[in-house]
């Protein structure tokens, strides 16, 4: 896969509540592997928001099972998964591979029945990619953010802009 098809997702929406899941249940998707800061709840917050819970919820009552994946220390990720009730992997090290993967072996699932969600090109959507699942992006729901993302934010708008999405 050349990187340019890596870095765009299929679809954008402004955040998780407008995605069309029942849609997405009726094309075959099963799982929804979620990232957490800035997709199902603030950057670096220690516990989900009451947005957080309506999301898992929405997104369970269409019959797709959720899992958090996130690149965030097991502490944090394993804590936050644990009060919305969903299974997680940690240190899911995307770009990379192997979060993904983990996530759809995790959920007994397999790739044209999962579905990446998460609102970094960088990191989110490229790990999708590259594991064969549709991905979607979400657009931020927060302007707060820790530095190291905020530095790869003007090169992700470049990406954007050329990719058209």
């Amino acid at each position: 896969m050349n990187i340019f098809k890596a870095m765009k997702p299929e679809r954008v929406y402004k955040d998780l509540t407008v995605m069309p899941w029942k849609e997405l249940y009726d094309e075959g998707i099963r799982t929804a592997l979620l990232d957490f800061d800035n997709t199902l709840g603030p950057d670096h917050a220690t516990e989900p928001e009451d947005f957080s819970y309506k999301c898992v919820k929405m997104i369970e009552d269409t019959g797709i099972k959720c899992c958090l994946v996130s690149n965030a220390k097991s502490g944090r990720s394993a804590k936050i998964a644990e009060m919305l009730g969903i299974p997680v992997v940690t240190y899911a090290n995307k770009p990379g591979t192997s979060g993904v993967l983990k996530a759809i072996k995790l959920m007994d699932s397999s790739a044209d029945k999962s579905l990446m969600v998460g609102d970094q090109v960088f990191t989110d959507v490229i790990a999708g990619n590259r594991s064969g699942v549709r991905t979607f992006m979400v657009e931020k729901l927060h302007k707060q953010e820790i530095w190291y993302v905020l530095l790869k934010r003007p090169f992700e708008k470049l990406v954007r802009l050329v990719g058209k999405f």
